[in-house]
């Protein structure tokens, strides 16, 4: 991958090293293990969970205090470039095609942190891997999580760490264009947790195609992508897949509980995504098979 001609984000904060508190913006250390419980055992994503509860308990007023003091990471720090040069390059994607849609585009902040972090959803933990909380528009990464993407997952390549990014970002895009309020909206009045975790699937499906889309728009302006590049992000999406990782995890799989989509969708919506380079092809709400 090549990002040398790439300018850093300025939007990227340091929290590693800070102290996470045990309770913080009311939502305590017994609702992360119950988030964590429900993600390993029935596949329901952590962060919705931390969603909820801090919204019930008074969670969606902490965005001012549930940081820590913003720093920017240190310069010869060659991990915290390589993920400031990544989002920097899907701020001036998502910038161009925002326009083009006659939006203008608000960049998110990206988050650096240690073991656990206070978030504007709850208490984030590196266990939950990189996730995105809408109330404060920030994308969480501890970058451990790219030596398990390698050692766990067999997930390895800088392109497929940016893909991780650049999801995550997606999910952002989705923020912005009301897409995710749609979907929780519709969540509430589903008659069944299968028919929510559904509406998850497209939702997760569709950052998949969003981040193949900042691929292709990406290498189109600054010829981003090496051989081989691709395959790192398509094994990626494969390694994460719902079905691969309850097979991993107890051995059998259970498909009404799916939040993310299987291996094969989150390549073939990414693959879509990075193909088309086109956002109005990544509307899993409307595609009659996934």
């Amino acid at each position: 991958m090549r990002l040398d001609n790439e300018q850093e984000s300025r939007n990227v904060e340091d929290r590693r090293g800070s102290r996470m508190p045990m309770r913080a913006g009311g939502v305590g250390i017994g609702t992360i293990v119950l988030a964590l419980a429900a993600s390993y055992f029935f596949g329901i994503d952590p962060s919705t969970i931390l969603n909820i509860a801090s919204q019930l308990e008074g969670g969606q007023n902490t965005a001012s205090s549930a940081s820590a003091p913003a720093q920017a990471p240190p310069a010869d720090d060659e991990k915290a470039r390589f993920v400031s040069k990544v989002l920097g390059s899907t701020e001036r994607t998502w910038q161009t095609q925002f326009q083009r849609l006659g939006r203008q585009y608000q960049d998110p902040k990206l988050v650096l942190f240690t073991d656990g972090t206070q978030t504007a959803c709850g208490v984030g933990q590196t266990a939950m891997g990189p996730f995105y909380c809408p109330l404060d528009q920030k994308v969480y990464i501890d970058l451990a999580f790219y030596q398990e993407l390698q050692d766990r997952f067999h997930a390895p390549g800088e392109f497929a760490q940016a893909y991780v990014i650049a999801h995550e970002v997606g999910h952002h895009v989705q923020n912005l264009l009301g897409i995710s309020d749609q979907v929780r909206r519709a969540q509430q009045t589903a008659g069944s947790q299968a028919q929510a975790n559904a509406l998850s699937v497209r939702l997760e499906l569709q950052a998949d195609c969003l981040a193949g889309v900042w691929a292709a728009q990406a290498d189109e302006a600054k010829h981003i992508l090496e051989d081989g590049d691709v395959e790192q992000a398509l094994t990626a999406a494969s390694a994460i897949g719902d079905d691969r990782l309850q097979k991993q995890g107890r051995g059998y799989v259970t498909p009404d509980s799916f939040t993310h989509g299987t291996s094969a969708q989150r390549m073939r919506w990414f693959k879509r995504g990075i193909d088309s380079g086109d956002i109005n092809q990544c509307n899993t709400f409307q595609a009659a098979q996934l």
